[in-house]
C-alpha cells in the first residue's frame, strides 16, 4: 500500500477520534480541508479506512469478565464452527489459527457462571468442538493507532 507522511497523519489523527470533523482534521495534519477531504476518500476507496467506531465499555453493557477460548475443532468442520462462534452474543473476535488449535476466541460475559454455560453447554456440545481451554483475561488494551511497519 502506497501512503505517504499525509495519509499516515490522517490516520493517526482519526483513530485518536474518528468524530473530527474534515477542517480540524485538515489543521491536525497541515493541509486544506479539500486535501484532507480527498485523502480520506481515497484512504476508504483503497481498503486502508475500513470503517469509523464508537467504544462501548463492557462493564457498563453488564460484561465485565473476560476470557480467551482457544478451541480445537474436527477437520473440515470449521467454516461451520466459525460462523456458530461469531453468532454467539459472548464473542468478541474470533481468529482462526495455524498449531494445534483452531480458534482463538475471545468473549466478554457477565460472570463465571455464564462463562461455564456458554463453554459446556453451547460449545463442548457441538459435536465439531474436541476441546475448549479457558484463559481469564484480568485486563485487555488495544493499541491505540495503527500505521504501517517500515
Amino acid at each position: 500500500m502506497d501512503l505517504d507522511q499525509v495519509d499516515i497523519a490522517i490516520l493517526r489523527e482519526l483513530q485518536r477520534d474518528a468524530r473530527l470533523q474534515n477542517k480540524e482534521l485538515a489543521g491536525k495534519v497541515g493541509v486544506a480541508p479539500s486535501t484532507a477531504l480527498e485523502r480520506v476518500r481515497s484512504l476508504r476507496r483503497r481498503g486502508v479506512l475500513t470503517g469509523f467506531h464508537a467504544s462501548v465499555s463492557l462493564a457498563a453493557l453488564g460484561r465485565p469478565l473476560s476470557a480467551l477460548l482457544s478451541i480445537r475443532a474436527r477437520p473440515h468442520r470449521a467454516d461451520v464452527l466459525s460462523e456458530y462462534l461469531l453468532e454467539q452474543p459472548e464473542t468478541l473476535s474470533l481468529l482462526h489459527l495455524a498449531g494445534p488449535d483452531d480458534y482463538l476466541v475471545r468473549v466478554a460475559v457477565p460472570d463465571t457462571e455464564h462463562l461455564r454455560r456458554l463453554i459446556n453447554e453451547r460449545l463442548e456440545a457441538r459435536p465439531e468442538v474436541l476441546s475448549v481451554n479457558t484463559v481469564l483475561v484480568f485486563e485487555a488494551r488495544d493499541r491505540a493507532e495503527q500505521v504501517p511497519i517500515i
